[in-house]
């Protein structure tokens, strides 16, 4: 063969195709597009139900040495302290003996006063046990992952507490699992009632991200709030049950400069390190249905306005 025919262009190592550009802009595009579909019509929730589930025994298997490590330090811990938190634990039965029969009492005095002045008896509130797995992964957010899901009934909106107070809601439902988001988180606000005063408000979680405390917005300069202050749940947002403790007011600020206090709380439930928690239902679904409209009567004939 002729050394003329042969062509002298070598070979492109690698195969060639679009630009890197090119592949950066339409995986970008897609995945926004994703992300603004998942935002407003929720397309990716099957697929991430799907994922939770099928990660969940990882998640199990994982937790598995953390936890044994823990219950090993707990058994290993001295006898001076598990006698002292014994006798501590004796102590603390005896007043809350003393304050159950006190509450029988006062239920039992309530119950008749109600029905004396035919008043609506009090809702009862059903819950379910459960246990803290981990916190959630983003560091923006404050929230914990509990071991109950949409098996065990758990409904998105559900208020969560522990033997203290308020913990959180449940913003997030898996099959096996839930996500809570913690009352001192950002975007979560709570309303209250000071339990001195009866004055209503809402609490906000802590704007900072590491302050792990609540904030009274949009209270008066001069309004009566004192350190010290309980604040419970007021019941009127249909999730959380009245009389719930949730914090207690810790600093107030009062500025000549502005109309409204700066007051800080300090959450009664233990958001830091709870193990165990109870998640009740919304009270809007234990709530009577509420009665249909009547028909206004027709006009008579005959009759001119």
């Amino acid at each position: 063969m002729p050394l003329g025919t042969l062509d002298r262009n070598p070979p492109p190592f690698f195969k060639q195709g679009p630009s890197a550009l090119s592949k950066l802009m339409v995986f970008s595009a897609f995945a926004l597009f994703l992300m603004v579909a998942d935002s407003r019509f929720k397309i990716a929730q099957p697929l991430r139900a799907g994922i939770a589930v099928a990660l969940y025994p990882v998640q199990w298997v994982a937790l598995r040495p953390m936890q044994a490590v823990s219950g090993a330090s707990d058994y290993f811990s001295s006898l001076t302290s598990a006698q002292r938190s014994e006798e501590a634990a004796r102590v603390k039965l005896a007043l809350q003996a003393q304050r159950s029969n006190l509450v029988e009492q006062l239920q039992l005095e309530n119950s008749r006063l109600r029905k004396l002045l035919d008043l609506r008896e009090r809702v009862a509130i059903k819950g379910v046990a459960a246990e803290v797995l981990y916190d959630a992964a983003d560091p923006y957010t404050r929230k914990v992952v509990i071991d109950k899901g949409l098996t065990q009934g758990i409904q998105a909106g559900s208020p969560v507490i522990d033997e203290s107070g308020v913990l959180g809601q449940i913003t997030r439902v898996h099959p096996l699992s839930s996500e809570v988001t913690l009352i001192i988180d950002r975007e979560h606000a709570i309303p209250v009632l000071n339990a001195r005063t009866g004055a209503r408000s809402v609490a906000y979680g802590d704007p900072t991200q590491h302050g792990g405390q609540l904030e009274l917005r949009f209270m008066a300069g001069n309004a009566d709030v004192q350190p010290g202050d309980l604040l419970t749940t007021s019941g009127v947002d249909g999730v959380y049950p009245p009389g719930l403790p949730v914090a207690k007011v810790d600093k107030i600020e009062r500025r000549a400069d502005s109309g409204f206090a700066h007051i800080r709380c300090v959450p009664q439930a233990l958001v830091s390190g709870a193990r165990h928690v109870m998640v009740l239902a919304p009270i809007t679904e234990q709530l009577p249905p509420r009665p249909a409209p009547e028909d206004p009567a027709p006009p008579r004939k005959g009759v001119r306005k």
